[in-house]
């Protein structure tokens, strides 16, 4: 019995492995076939499609699922960047925008908080505005109201600033990422969705409302044509070679705005239209003049994503229409001074200190370097605007000395 167990468990044992063998081979050869194409187009993604291996009906579905996965952008509703090789963006680690919730880090780099220079060009003109304006009232108003009204000025720069970048940012965000300074801004990088973006620009222009609802009611109706100008200066940069022009006339705003907001009407004041508009334009060219240097930093970007600049058009004769500028900033803002009465102290530190600043800058700046074109941008604004500043600041004090000292020799005589 023993014998005949093993004579019939032998051959019973050799067939069975036969079958086991053949088994593992077909579901080897199936699994192989099924797996093949995916597992091709996976680790080379980047063949040409007449070499990638052809795909059976059975798989189809997980190859769709598997390429459109590795085509879909990376969280961003806009154009790839054309920039390779570039560092992936981290969230500040220092600065006023790195004490913020991470939620509302992408938000305040829209406005630019981080970078005043931008703010502070819009300011100037509303504070060179007000200190030529405060002579050329019926009473001149004592310094606290020049203070209080140049503060309300700074915070609606800070707010209008930001509200600006980020409708230039809505209009770029096709552009940016292939620009190296800007395809991290938040909307480049899909930070924040253009839905978003015009969602917050509302409410920046609400808070902007409120500061202008703190001035005389005639201020709303000069200020609020600069907002064209706003929406305009994104698409001026694709169809023009001169958008720092339509900047200046944007950021040149406020040079009107002194004089309604501490009471003087334009529409009557002849001296004091004419006062105004010489310090609009002289405004407009020291922002085509300071602008142009900024676009040096971009001008190889800009050529290639087809963005205009001034700076891309007058590139060999940069530092001709810089001065040029110079001069015909300094001329308007003398014939501004002489308009509004103004005195020594104005032409000599005002028009002087931007005469010797401006020369400074321009003889100076490297053009061909992007962190000297941007160290110039930054302390230009302070160096020039803060020269012209002192100028008018101290015109004021001494016209208002006198004028207090006029009223009180009235008052003895009488």
């Amino acid at each position: 019995m023993a014998m005949m167990s093993v004579q019939l468990t032998a051959p019973a044992r050799l067939a069975l492995l036969r079958r086991i063998c053949l088994s593992k081979s077909r579901t080897l050869t199936t699994a192989r076939a099924i797996s093949s194409p995916v597992t091709q187009f996976q680790r080379a993604p980047c063949r040409s499609p007449e070499h990638q291996t052809s795909i059976s009906p059975h798989n189809s579905r997980q190859f769709s699922l598997t390429a459109r996965q590795s085509t879909q952008p990376s969280n961003s509703p806009t154009a790839p960047s054309s920039l390779p090789d570039q560092p992936a963006y981290s969230p500040p680690t220092t600065g006023i925008i790195s004490r913020l919730p991470a939620s509302w880090i992408p938000y305040a780099e829209l406005t630019r908080i981080d970078k005043p220079a931008g703010s502070i060009y819009l300011f100037f003109p509303c504070l060179w505005s007000t200190f030529l304006a405060a002579p050329m009232c019926t009473t001149i108003p004592p310094p606290t109201t020049v203070i209080g009204t140049g503060l309300l000025f700074l915070a609606g720069s800070l707010i209008m600033r930001g509200a600006g970048c980020t409708i230039n940012d809505l209009w770029d965000r096709n552009l940016d990422p292939h620009v190296t300074r800007t395809r991290l801004r938040p909307i480049a990088r899909g930070a924040v969705t253009p839905f978003q973006g015009l969602v917050f620009t509302g409410a920046q222009l609400l808070a902007g409302l409120a500061v202008l609802l703190q001035f005389p009611a005639q201020c709303f109706w000069y200020a609020t044509p600069s907002l064209i100008f706003v929406a305009a200066y994104p698409l001026a940069k694709r169809i023009t070679y001169y958008p720092q022009f339509v900047l200046g006339l944007t950021f040149s705003w406020g040079a009107m705005m002194g004089f309604p907001a501490l009471g003087v009407d334009l529409l009557v004041n002849s001296a004091a239209l004419t006062a105004a508009g010489c310090l609009y334009a002289s405004n407009v060219a020291w922002t085509v003049l300071y602008d142009m240097i900024y676009a040096h930093m971009d001008i190889k970007d800009d050529a290639k994503a087809g963005i205009k600049s001034i700076a891309l058009k007058h590139d060999k004769e940069t530092k001709q229409v810089l001065t040029g500028l110079a001069v015909v900033q300094i001329g308007l803002l003398a014939a501004a001074g002489m308009a509004a009465g103004a005195g020594p102290a104005f032409f000599v530190g005002g028009c002087g200190g931007a005469a010797v600043t401006l020369g400074w800058m321009i003889t100076r700046v490297n053009l061909k370097s992007v962190k000297d074109c941007w160290w110039w941008f930054v302390n230009g604004c302070w160096i020039t605007g803060g020269a012209v500043s002192l100028g008018l600041g101290a015109d004021y004090l001494v016209r208002y000395g006198r004028e207090d000292e006029e009223e009180k020799d009235d008052k003895v005589v009488m």
